[in-house]
């Protein structure tokens, strides 16, 4: 393959919609991996398809917004290459008690017909309080790290507006706490982290690796034709017991498919690869 099949984005410019700073990490993972330059378009409030407060719903799935985002990248600034970023907070996917923050970035090529998603996951900080003292606020945001973490306030349960965003230093989050605690009729107000990117360091250094994925993956070219993105798109379970030989439900190797050709290929994930016994339906029934 030509160097050009094989570096589809060197010297490209891709537009990335953000308004919240998150160029700051996207951008050294991928220009140096693709040679590809980086445009922010931030002529569309993205706060119209959603909001981490509530006070404006996010209609359809996370993919479904970041692929949204990228579209409207390629639309506004006229380019054929397009990415949006989206993320999400809730439990965590092994015992469901802790909070867990899951950010894709869709790139979509519009010359190809081509999306590829990079993913990254892991603990999200997400704390809350409602409270009416000022000790507690004060405790809540030295615990999250505030001010670097910034904090969001309102006199409502959940973050329903009015509410005060992007609180970060502690003169604005007396003086916010003061004015909330003032309108309540209750006298408690509602604090929390914070989670939109620039606000969020741990979030935004997700997003990082989350774009380090997706250059991984934009990086990886089918062995038919080319084109990038030719990543795994199934699991093939069996991978060989230990100690008894008999296929248990681990990985045995991987199905890499592309999106342009549908050409497909099993990779095993190592020949000398076991598992062990603890993980055997026959050893350990």
């Amino acid at each position: 393959m030509s160097t050009d099949t094989l570096a589809p984005y060197r010297n490209q410019t891709i537009a990335l919609l953000t308004q919240h700073g998150k160029e700051r990490v996207i951008a050294p993972a991928l220009e140096p991996a693709l040679g590809c330059r980086l445009r922010v378009v931030d002529g569309y409030d993205t706060d119209q398809l959603g909001t981490f407060t509530r006070d404006v719903p996010r209609t359809g799935s996370q993919l479904s917004a970041a692929r949204r985002k990228a579209q409207l990248a390629i639309e506004l600034s006229g380019l054929p290459y397009g990415l949006g970023s989206e993320g999400t907070f809730g439990p965590d996917p092994m015992v469901g008690s802790l909070s867990w923050n899951v950010e894709v970035l869709v790139f979509v090529d519009a010359e190809r017909d081509l999306e590829v998603v990079g993913e990254a996951h892991g603990p999200g900080l997400h704390q809350h309080v409602w409270t009416s003292t000022w000790a507690d606020v004060a405790t809540l945001a030295r615990r999250v790290g505030f001010p670097s973490q910034q904090l969001v306030m309102g006199n409502r349960l959940n973050g329903q507006p009015p509410l005060t965003k992007g609180l970060d230093s502690w003169a604005k989050l007396e003086a916010a706490f003061e004015d909330f605690h003032a309108q309540s009729t209750s006298g408690a107000v509602w604090v929390e982290t914070d989670l939109r990117a620039h606000a969020h360091p741990t979030r935004m250094a997700r997003i990082g690796e989350a774009a380090t994925d997706l250059a991984n993956r934009l990086q990886q070219h089918c062995p038919a034709c080319g084109c990038p993105g030719f990543w795994p798109v199934e699991r093939v379970a069996g991978l060989t017991c230990r100690d008894c030989g008999y296929p248990t439900r681990l990985t045995r190797a991987w199905v890499h498919g592309c999106q342009r050709c549908h050409h497909r290929e099993t990779r095993i994930v190592a020949s000398d690869k076991l598992a062990p016994p603890e993980r055997c339906d026959m050893c350990n029934p």
